[in-house]
């Protein structure tokens, strides 16, 4: 089996590319805020710059396990869910389900022990620059020298890997289990269901997320800054809960119209939730981190006006932005991989739709439906989760509920939001029209 798992990852580049490069993003991202750690826990620092080390790789470097877990159980996931045929034609050729969940887990731990091998560089780079960014704002002295150790490393490698196997071992068992002319029909109309697992994942991290609501409003005001590393997290949680429910989610969606394309868009919603979810879920946590976090900033800045020198306060301003900025640039690429990587994954609907009559306008037109339902949605579920995290986060750091801050942030991440996912699914889609039909629908 690991042989062909390494003949499968030769002969089908391609189809990893996506796993791969969330796995290989989101190890160095994690690896850079982790040398943090390293650095601050070295012997001889003074207490300050240790302390504000610490608590920086600590609170957004936690803030990065969450997002670089979800992101590798979602693009493995994924990428799984879309080789139902190849899985079920190894099936029909006399695989038995254990050699196929090892060649997965084979397929997915090679890819994940690559990616964050050449991650390392990356990290060690990363790190570096918010060192010196946080050393430019009077946080840490000049005289501290970044360190690259045992905590990045185990800390990129261990998220990596482990939650690359775990989505892999759980969806490969599921592959493997499915009959083969299920297989086969999944294949051609994937679907998603909310299992009980699933909504008792969801359920959990709702309840995480009101404890740390709760949390952020009693102890918060006399936690001052460090009040963050509480409201930072209940936006992440709020949003994985709500991608916990996307297949019902998904399904009560409601496209207007009585077109053609509507009617196609309309059936889509409810039975090819396997797609669909997946392209939920990045949106709603995309937005929910981006404008929960650049609003705690804001809140931040309007809290500490007057206890800093002004050339202090636009430093610690601009680092605050950077950093959220790393992260937040991290969940766009994952948003964008993911959204193509589903839409790609419809080149055989797509073409079939063509053989029985669709035009390529309709067709278009089709996901553009889909995927305005899809972006509305996951845009007002993001904001939702985002005002979990600034309202309490606001009230502990200025005594008010509404926060003061521009409303250009949150409008400008939307348009982003927005501009993306309605975008990269139909450039996907058209480039996919390109192809004859019928060489479209071969494997």
């Amino acid at each position: 089996m690991v042989r062909l798992a390494l003949s499968s990852l030769r002969h089908r580049t391609a189809a990893f590319v996506a796993v791969f490069l969330a796995l290989f993003l989101g190890a160095a991202l994690v690896m850079s805020f982790g040398s943090l750690l390293d650095t601050g826990l070295t012997p001889g620092l003074d207490a300050a710059s240790a302390e504000t080390l610490t608590i920086m790789g600590g609170v957004v470097g936690g803030w990065s396990l969450l997002l670089v877990g979800f992101a590798a159980v979602t693009t493995t996931t994924l990428g799984i869910r879309q080789r139902a045929r190849e899985v079920a034609l190894l099936k029909s050729a006399g695989a038995t389900p254990r050699q196929l969940t090892r060649m997965i887990l084979a397929e997915v731990l090679l890819l994940a022990v690559v990616a964050a091998a050449l991650a390392i560089p990356v990290g060690v780079f990363g790190g570096r620059t918010v060192l010196g960014l946080v050393q430019d704002s009077g946080q840490v002295t000049p005289d501290v020298t970044h360190v690259f150790g045992a905590t990045a490393l185990g800390q990129g490698f261990g998220i990596t890997v482990l939650s690359a196997a775990g989505a892999a071992f759980i969806a490969a068992r599921r592959a493997a289990r499915v009959r083969v002319v299920e297989s086969m029909t999944e294949a051609a109309a994937p679907t998603a269901r909310l299992t009980a697992r699933r909504a008792v994942c969801g359920v959990l991290l709702l309840a995480g997320a009101a404890v740390l609501f709760a949390l952020t409003v009693v102890v918060g005001p006399d936690l001052g800054l460090e009040a963050q590393a509480l409201a930072g997290y209940i936006d992440i949680l709020a949003a994985v809960a709500l991608a916990c429910f996307a297949p019902v989610l998904v399904r009560g969606l409601r496209v207007p119209g009585s077109g053609a394309a509507a009617t196609l868009a309309r059936g889509n919603l409810r039975a090819r939730t396997g797609h669909l979810s997946s392209a939920l879920a990045p949106v709603v946590l995309f937005l929910g981190m981006a404008v929960g976090t650049l609003a705690l900033q804001e809140v931040d800045a309007t809290a500490s006006q007057g206890m800093l020198p002004e050339e202090g306060t636009e430093l610690v301003r601009t680092l605050n932005y950077v950093i959220t900025g790393m992260v937040a640039a991290f969940l766009c690429i994952l948003l964008v991989n993911t959204l193509a990587t589903s839409t790609a994954a419809r080149r055989r609907e797509f073409a079939q739709l063509r053989l029985a009559g669709a035009t390529p306008g309709q067709i278009l037109a089709m996901v553009a439906l889909e995927s305005s339902a899809l972006a509305l949605a996951g845009t007002l579920l993001g904001l939702l989760a985002a005002a979990a995290t600034v309202l309490p986060y606001s009230y502990a750091r200025t005594d008010s509920w509404l926060p003061d801050f521009s409303p250009t942030i949150p409008a400008l991440t939307v348009f982003l939001t927005l501009t993306v996912a309605l975008a990269t699914p139909l450039l996907i889609t058209r480039s996919t029209l390109r192809q004859p039909p019928l060489t479209a629908t071969t494997p």
